[in-house]
């Protein structure tokens, strides 16, 4: 498993992006999708929503079953990939490039308390056990 280590990730396997800007940008870990199988339906969060920190926040289904994404961070929704709407299985071809969506932080400093990619492949390699 190839864990970009530019990126911070939820236990919930959530990746997350810190943007120029100061934006967060979050899709699902590859080992997500290769857990769910192939994408047919991505539902993300409506752009103006408030999100508390690991609320349910947008829906992935798959050919073997839904999963929840949530929010890594409290902070409010300015952008979702439409783009996943036609193409769901962009998640599939490249998870850590088919973002769902990104939010403007309430408070930057709690990406601090997310995972680096080695807290990230321990947690993946201990629920494989």
């Amino acid at each position: 498993m190839t864990t970009p280590t530019t990126l911070k990730y939820t236990p919930s396997h959530e990746w997350v992006k810190l943007e120029a800007d100061g934006t967060v940008t979050v899709g699902i870990t590859q080992h997500a999708q290769e857990l769910l199988g192939d994408m047919v339906f991505v539902e993300s969060p409506a752009v103006g929503r408030k999100l508390k920190a690991g609320e349910e926040c947008a829906v992935v289904e798959s050919v073997k079953a839904a999963s929840d994404v949530y929010a890594p961070i409290a902070g409010e929704v300015v952008a979702a990939n439409t783009d996943l709407d036609s193409a769901p299985e962009k998640i599939n071809q490249a998870p850590y490039d088919a973002w769902m969506f990104r939010i403007k932080p309430d408070n930057a400093a709690d990406l601090d308390g997310l995972m680096d990619a080695a807290a990230y492949e321990k947690q993946v390699e201990s629920e494989e056990h």
